[in-house]
């Protein structure tokens, strides 16, 4: 990877959210398997605890789905150098800084590579009107 190059950087962020969404999805499913197989071990006379957990593996692994599929939503569209992607990125980079210690370094480095002057004029240099589109 080339350092100086911002396009490198973009892709190198683009990249790890959609690695990193696609194994948070990967979680989220893994979640509802392993809920679903720990509400086979309570009784059945235990109505209050089959309706925790059948409550638990509904929403908990949508919620880690929902996060997950953000995330790579965010890196997907930042390959398109859209202005409002880096600015969705950046939106997702700080939410991502709260899942410690791996998110926080991913929405660190995100954030910063996505504030560089460079960046920005990439972002705004890619979406400006070629002169043959403004004839």
């Amino acid at each position: 990877m080339d350092i100086k190059n911002p396009k490198s950087h973009v892709s190198l962020v683009a990249s790890l959210h959609i690695g990193f969404g696609a194994l948070t999805v990967v979680a989220g499913i893994v979640t509802y398997i392993l809920l679903n197989f720990a509400t086979n071990f309570i009784p059945e006379y235990e109505e209050v605890g089959i309706i925790v957990m059948k409550t638990l593996s509904t929403f908990l692994p949508l919620l880690i789905c929902f996060f997950g599929g953000i995330d790579i939503l965010a890196g997907v569209a930042l390959f398109s150098y859209k202005p409002w992607s880096r600015i969705f990125m950046i939106v997702i980079s700080a939410i991502n800084c709260l899942s410690i210690p791996f998110g926080t370094a991913k929405g660190v480095y995100s954030i910063w590579a996505l504030m560089q002057p460079q960046i920005i004029e990439l972002f705004e240099r890619e979406n400006e009107p070629t002169e043959a589109l403004s004839s």
